[in-house]
Formats: C-alpha cells, sequence, structure tokens
C-alpha cells in the first residue's frame, strides 16, 4: 500500500480531509436520486432533510476554530476522525430504500447460474455434507464480529495516537462501504438463502448464539439486496491488509479470522461465490488505486 500507516502523526488541521470530501460527494447524489425518485421512496422528504443536516454537520466542523486543549476542541477531534462510521451506516439503509425504485429487478437467478457454471453444482447445497451444529456456531460468529473486526484496527490506530494513519484508514473503509453501495445498486442481489431455499435439504442450526445472532442480522440487514459484491469479504480484506502494518500478530491473527469469515458467507447461505470474488476484486482494486486518490485529495486541499 502506498500509503504506508505506519506515517507519523500529525496534528489535526482545520481544513478539508479526503474523507470529508467523499462523504459530501456521496451525501449530494444520494439527494439527487432521493429527489429523482421521491415518490417511490418512503420517508424521502425526511431522508433529504437528514443528509442536508448531517452535510451541514461536517461543515461545521471543518470550520469550526476551538482553541486548542478546551473541551470543544476534543469533542471536534474526535467528531472529525469517528464520524464516518455513524454516516456509512445511516447511508448502507438510505440504499435499501432506493434500490426498489431505482432497479426493480434482481440478478440472484443470473448469480445462481454462474455459480452452477463455475462449480458444477450449488455451493451452499454442496456444503451441507459439511455441516454440524458447532461449526455453524463458530462461522456465524465470526460473520456477525465483522463490523467489530473492521473496527478494531481504527481503535488500535487511535489508541496508539496515530492520527494520520487513522485519517487514512477511516478513508479507506469509508470508500470501500460506498463502493459496496454502488454495487448493490448496479447488481441487486439478495442471496442464495432466498432463491435456493427450497433445494436446501438441510435447516442450518447452531447451539446457543446461532438463532440470536441470526435474527439480529436479519433485522439490520432487513430484505435488502446487498450481496453483489460481498462487503462482509472487501471490507474484511481491506482491514486484514491495512492490519499488517500494526503489529505481525495482529495481522496473522486477522488473517485467520478473514479465511473463516470468507467461508462462512457460502457456507452460511448468505452469498454466491461470485458475490465473494466481486469483493475480493474490489478490495485488491481500492488497495490499489486509494493511496493515490488520497494523496491527491489531501494536496488538492491545501
Amino acid at each position: 500500500m502506498a500509503e504506508d500507516l505506519n506515517t507519523a502523526q500529525t496534528p489535526m488541521r482545520p481544513d478539508w480531509w479526503p474523507v470529508d470530501r467523499l462523504i459530501l460527494g456521496y451525501l449530494a447524489v444520494a439527494s439527487l436520486l432521493l429527489g429523482a425518485y421521491f415518490p417511490g421512496v418512503p420517508g424521502a422528504g425526511w431522508l433529504l432533510g437528514a443528509h442536508a443536516a448531517g452535510a451541514a454537520l461536517i461543515v461545521l466542523a471543518v470550520r469550526a476554530r476551538p482553541h486548542p486543549g478546551t473541551t470543544g476542541y476534543k469533542l471536534q477531534t474526535i467528531f472529525r476522525h469517528w464520524y464516518p462510521l455513524p454516516y456509512v451506516a445511516s447511508c448502507y439503509k438510505v440504499v435499501a430504500l432506493l434500490i426498489p425504485p431505482i432497479r426493480g429487478v434482481q440478478y440472484d437467478a443470473e448469480m445462481a447460474r454462474l455459480d452452477l457454471t463455475l462449480w458444477g453444482a450449488n455451493p451452499t447445497v454442496w456444503l451441507e455434507r459439511l455441516y454440524a451444529p458447532w461449526f455453524t456456531e463458530l462461522l456465524q460468529i465470526a460473520y456477525s464480529l465483522f463490523v467489530p473486526a473492521v473496527l478494531m484496527v481504527a481503535v488500535v490506530l487511535w489508541w496508539k495516537h496515530r492520527r494520520e494513519a487513522f485519517r487514512y484508514y477511516a478513508f479507506l473503509i469509508a470508500l470501500g462501504f460506498l463502493a459496496s453501495y454502488v454495487g448493490y445498486v448496479l447488481v441487486p442481489v439478495r442471496g442464495p438463502r432466498f432463491l435456493l431455499a427450497g433445494l436446501q435439504h438441510t435447516e442450518l442450526r447452531g447451539l446457543w448464539l446461532f438463532p440470536w445472532l441470526q435474527q439480529t442480522l436479519d433485522h439490520l440487514e432487513s430484505a435488502h439486496f446487498d450481496c453483489f459484491p460481498s462487503g462482509h469479504t472487501e471490507l474484511t480484506l481491506l482491514a486484514w491488509w491495512s492490519s499488517r502494518q500494526i503489529s505481525t500478530n495482529l495481522f496473522w491473527g486477522f488473517s485467520v479470522y478473514s479465511v473463516s469469515i470468507l467461508f462462512a458467507t457460502v457456507y452460511l447461505r448468505y452469498h454466491y461465490t461470485v458475490d465473494v470474488f466481486a469483493g475480493a476484486a474490489l478490495a485488491a482494486v481500492l488497495l490499489v488505486v486509494a493511496p493515490h486518490v488520497y494523496r491527491l485529495k489531501r494536496l488538492s486541499v491545501g
């Protein structure tokens, strides 16, 4: 990665950061889409207001000039570094509302056909031969820890006071999330657990936490067309690659986790393997492109 996460800490400057411009750009595009498809989006008026308020809050945080050491300065520092997390999470829910009126189609049959052509079988059905409740439980836990795992890298960077490294990582992760949302709009896919449910011979069961974790994810994600590309794959790989510059032990531990979550996406019937390949390819592209985009945007703001 061209942008080394070992970059020395630099003080927070009251200017536009790359992540600010990235998220403001997304909010502008999303607002245009909400306006264009206003009648078909539930709560479109409220969402437009929320987008405007969110953008205004970023602008205010950038232009605020509190004195260093004051409570206001500390709050500004925390907000400017951490706000991308709740923002991209909110974007996820908005995309779920925009896809039906914008697209009105889904491509599950095409994804399943590609998987069948590639493997000669439906992977989620074939993997039933590996089914075991304890194994299902472990993989569901790994899959459900996706967001905490991605956040862990940010937390470690923050704890080590590596602010410039943190800012780059926040930009990379925000870019990864937003890029996956674009994929959801272009190729709406719900996943094999819906399309191929009639072909499965065994219902997935865990031990203790499995049903609660699955129901919680279903509640958070609802019936979103969020499979292509696999965001779990893409963001996990971005965090995994970034972790190598924190410590070797963290990198190898993250390697084990990454393998388990990539396998879990298909075993748990959330994704087609085509989704996983697309997520991995997108992560590779971003790891190459993001450092250059970040550097250009940072230089352009002066």
